[in-house]
């Protein structure tokens, strides 16, 4: 059965805006939506509501919706909370993985490292890196965790794009290291090694950050 009319056009536009068909700070007018989209009033405001709640729309006073572009401000505290969640992510997964969520934890890091060093495209890289993580959090086996996660991903994907490295040797590093600890039965290992991941990734982000707002 499909979806609600109002849960597709939500969908439609949070893949719009995660995927950056629609920009960060671009205006959202309701008139263009209806037209897009082809439905009324009522369900684009439903809809943008919605996510609004998410983080991914800001609504700004005289200008209307728009598409969140986090400030420097916003940006740091969001990936300090990102590590914090996604560092008991990875100790729960160490404790409740099955031997066969590892072996998936360690085919997603070759297929990150594969894509990351014979592409030049951000988005192909960072679905790559998304693929990880989707292992991570499926092995925790969390799902409060799984949605507070997914919530700081989706706000924090323009910025993991935009600070992507050109050199990805290091990312690669951690994440089999992430897979080996897994293996071993490390928590504390597997949460340094994804804590430096995500610190470093931070850094990136954050130096894109603010060249743009330069």
């Amino acid at each position: 059965m499909a979806a609600p009319l109002r849960e597709q056009v939500i969908d439609a536009l949070r893949e719009a805006i995660l995927n950056f068909e629609l920009a960060p700070g671009q205006r959202l007018v309701e008139r263009e939506l209806i037209e897009r989209l082809g439905v009324s009033r009522t369900t684009v405001r439903e809809a943008l509501r919605e996510l609004t709640s998410e983080g991914l729309v800001t609504v700004v006073p005289q200008k209307g919706a728009m598409v969140s572009s986090p400030s420097i401000e916003e940006a740091e505290e969001l990936y300090e909370a990102r590590i914090r969640l996604e560092g008991l992510v990875v100790r729960r997964f160490v404790d409740r993985a099955a031997k066969s969520q590892i072996i998936r934890l360690a085919a997603a890091a070759e297929e990150f490292a594969e894509i990351a060093d014979g592409s030049d495209d951000p988005m192909e890289i960072l679905r790559a890196k998304d693929d990880y993580y989707t292992v991570l959090v499926d092995g925790a086996k969390s799902p409060a965790l799984q949605q507070l996660v997914d919530n700081l991903q989706a706000r924090l994907r323009v910025l993991r794009a935009q600070g992507m490295p050109g050199d990805h040797s290091g990312t690669i590093i951690e994440l089999r290291g992430v897979v080996e600890a897994a293996r071993a039965g490390d928590a504390d290992e597997a949460e340094r090694l994804y804590d430096a991941h995500l610190r470093h990734s931070a850094e990136n982000a954050l130096e894109a950050l603010r060249t743009i707002s330069d």
